[in-house]
């Protein structure tokens, strides 16, 4: 069972931690990681990209010229895709792009991540805390003290309002509820702060 310090607000170390199995135990699957990670990115896009097919283009429907006696090439109305303006023949039309993802696939690929952030050695522990006062610059205070915000992820064990607002200020910084992280914010965090009563909503999550 791997152990990790518990660090307080001013960074300073408090107490040790064992990590439970159910969540650092597993051995990384990169290809399932892989899978869900690209599933998650997929169902992001809009899927609202559209073009026009002939039918749907804004002009007659009636020949441009007569068919004989003009020695010109035979057309028909102004909307065949070979025309400036015409339609399009297979162009992007609005679709979903979400891929259906086994629930066991997605608790997976979050064991993986956490092991796979814990064995990089981007995983610190942190004692519960509250803000002093509801501004960004309290926040950052305590980031700096615990190595800093630069690509960093905190997880809390509830929703903290004030956190989350402030944290909304500091770029290169997100803060999300353990219960809502998934497999992607996990892996393109480059430090993963996690309040000790965020483990057990991440030990609910894969159980």
């Amino acid at each position: 069972m791997a152990t990790l310090p518990v660090h307080d607000v001013s960074g300073a170390q408090t107490r040790e931690m064992d990590l439970p199995d159910s969540l650092f135990g597993a051995e990384s699957h990169p290809v399932v990681l892989h899978q869900v990670v690209v599933a998650e990115l997929a169902a992001k896009r809009q899927g609202t990209a559209s073009t026009k097919t002939r039918a749907e283009v804004a002009g007659s429907n009636r020949k441009l010229w007569r068919q004989k006696g003009t020695g010109r090439a035979r057309v028909g109305d102004r909307r065949p895709p070979s025309r400036v303006g015409g339609g399009r023949v297979t162009g992007p039309r609005p679709r979903s792009y979400r891929q259906r993802t086994p629930k066991a696939l997605k608790k997976a690929a979050l064991r993986s991540a956490l092991e796979a952030q814990a064995a990089a050695g981007a995983i610190m522990l942190v004692e519960p805390f509250e803000l002093t006062e509801a501004k960004t610059k309290a926040l950052a205070g305590v980031l700096s003290a615990l190595g800093g915000w630069r690509g960093a992820l905190l997880l809390l064990g509830r929703h903290d309002a004030v956190i989350a607002r402030c944290g909304r200020n500091i770029p290169e910084f997100s803060v999300m509820e353990a219960a809502n992280v998934s497999a992607y914010d996990l892996m393109s965090a480059r430090r993963v702060m996690i309040v000790t009563d965020a483990l057990a909503q991440l030990e609910a999550r894969v159980s």
